[in-house]
């Protein structure tokens, strides 16, 4: 491993972590096939890692029988777009495209989701999300009735404002450590297997 993934030390071998994260970066690993970059950056403090991926696993592995993986990814990407951060909309992006099974969606979406052809659905679940993580906006009434409209229920407002608050945090801590995605991230989703 290489301090090049942050402007912070990064383990030198992961023999030298506690072993529950090292198991979770191994479990990663043999999922991905390689280690993401983010998970040596915050190695460094366990306690944080910790938290961090607790809180990220609660928020987006959470079952869910209206929002779904792809719309989650769709909100980190237009968050993290907003932020400028390469890392997460690289990552995410890649984790969009899969699960979308459209090659063409997270570019689009890390652009303008104005213009990228969304339903009315992503395009009001975005706009909140942006409402939410970048303007640092309410959860109003009129927000309310407004995704329940397009079919959102009062725990997806919740998840699509949580995910949006949450990346907000993952970038710029990504970007304050000068952490680059995975070369791996920039080609998944993108050519059939």
């Amino acid at each position: 491993m290489t301090d090049r993934l942050s402007r912070f030390r990064v383990p030198e071998t992961l023999d030298e972590l506690p072993d529950d994260i090292r198991d979770a970066i191994l479990e990663v690993q043999s999922k991905a096939g390689f280690v993401p970059n983010v998970f040596l950056m915050l190695a460094h403090r366990p306690a944080e890692f910790r938290a961090f991926f607790a809180y990220h696993d609660a928020l987006m592995e959470r079952e869910s029988d209206t929002l779904t993986k792809a719309e989650k990814e769709m909100i980190v990407v237009a968050t993290s777009a907003r932020n400028r951060c390469l890392y997460c909309v690289v990552a995410h992006g890649a984790l969009l495209r899969i699960y979308s099974k459209d090659p063409l969606v997270a570019d689009n979406v890390a652009i303008n989701h104005l213009t990228a052809g969304l339903s009315e659905r992503h395009r009001v679940m975005l706009d909140f999300a942006l409402h939410c993580g970048i303007e640092v906006g309410e959860f109003s009434a009129t927000w309310q009735t407004t995704l329940e409209k397009v079919g959102f229920t009062l725990e997806d407002c919740w998840d699509i404002g949580a995910i949006a608050a949450f990346f907000g945090m993952s970038n710029r801590l990504v970007t304050m450590a000068g952490t680059p995605p995975n070369e791996e991230f920039y080609l998944m989703g993108r050519l059939p297997r």
